[in-house]
């Protein structure tokens, strides 16, 4: 039989990711594709505390600043087109009131810091080699805010300046944090903005420095998510209609080589039963106040009971309270 594409084996973790485990993830919008499925099943997993950030210099400045303790300022923040923003975060932060935009940031600031401080887990998605830095000081700025291009050099990061910027921030971390393990992905977004030929470009340089630093550190792993969907899916129906983006096809294949891979077996056979209960809490009824659905949330109340008493890490106390009428 003849094969139409190629696969190959994720290789999984010698040291597992566990469902006790704290977690910060941080990177591209890839990152957040990730992210967002291990908190719905109830990981302890902080995400893009700066929001989505691409080139691996943005990424180490914003994890110096949580090593740091950074408190933002107003002088951090600059004024364009009546918005506040930051050069340091996404735009999600932005806003026409200074005090709200650095309560926003702030408080994501404390809360990185926090599971920085006692993670069990680092994962870096690594979306872009090339960097943006302001003309007036070469700062490199973490989001452009539609500032006018000529405000900025445009530049393709060399592997060893990658390799310098992710290095140092190693080495700190790991004399700050003992346990902490980091998790590289690299994003299978393609940034055809940049042009076909330099985006593979950026991708090269960050795979380059990404393997060197994982043959270097023996706490440093790297998770294939650019190749399952680059070279094994390799189809534009994987992507949405942008073609730039993966689709959630592309991404729930990703994601069950994640739990296949990366996560201890013994919790990775608990995610369906958590599976169970999200799309019990989900359902709606066609009548809320029937025998019927009153019976379906007493059966689901019971098995959440059931769930947290032999998990008791397990944080599912919303869904109780749903199942419960409360």
């Amino acid at each position: 039989m003849t094969n139409f594409r190629l696969t190959f084996p994720a290789s999984p973790f010698a040291t597992p990711v566990r469902y006790t485990d704290k977690i910060l993830m941080i990177g591209s919008c890839f990152a957040e594709e990730i992210g967002e499925r291990l908190q719905q099943y109830h990981f302890d997993a902080v995400i893009n505390p700066h929001g989505i950030l691409y080139n691996p210099i943005s990424i180490t400045q914003a994890l110096h600043t949580y090593l740091d303790g950074k408190k933002y300022t107003k002088d951090d923040l600059f004024l364009q087109n009546d918005v506040w923003h930051s050069w340091d975060h996404h735009s999600r932060f932005s806003g026409i009131n200074p005090e709200e935009v650095l309560e926003g940031i702030n408080t994501a600031q404390e809360a990185a810091a926090r599971q920085l401080e006692e993670a069990d887990w680092l994962i870096i998605t690594l979306g872009s080699a090339f960097t943006w830095s302001l003309t007036s000081n070469n700062y490199v700025v973490g989001n452009c805010h539609k500032v006018p291009a000529t405000s900025f050099h445009k530049k393709l990061l060399s592997p060893p300046d990658a390799i310098s910027a992710l290095d140092n921030l190693m080495h700190r971390l790991f004399f700050r944090n003992r346990k902490v393990k980091i998790m590289f992905t690299i994003s299978p977004v393609r940034y055809a903005r940049d042009g076909v030929v330099e985006n593979n470009l950026s991708k090269a340089v960050l795979i380059q420095t990404v393997h060197h630093l994982v043959n270097k550190f023996d706490r440093l792993f790297y998770f294939p998510a650019y190749e399952l969907v680059i070279d094994d899916l390799r189809d534009y129906r994987f992507y949405k209609e942008d073609l730039v983006h993966p689709n959630e096809q592309a991404v729930n294949y990703v994601w069950d080589h994640f739990t296949a891979n990366c996560l201890e077996e013994s919790d990775r056979q608990l995610l369906p039963r958590v599976a169970e209960i999200i799309r019990a809490k989900q359902h709606r009824p066609f009548n809320p106040e029937g025998s019927q659905h009153q019976q379906f949330l007493q059966t689901y109340a019971r098995k959440t009971k059931q769930l947290m008493e032999e998990y008791p890490f397990l944080q599912l106390e919303a869904e109780l309270k749903h199942f419960e009428g409360a």
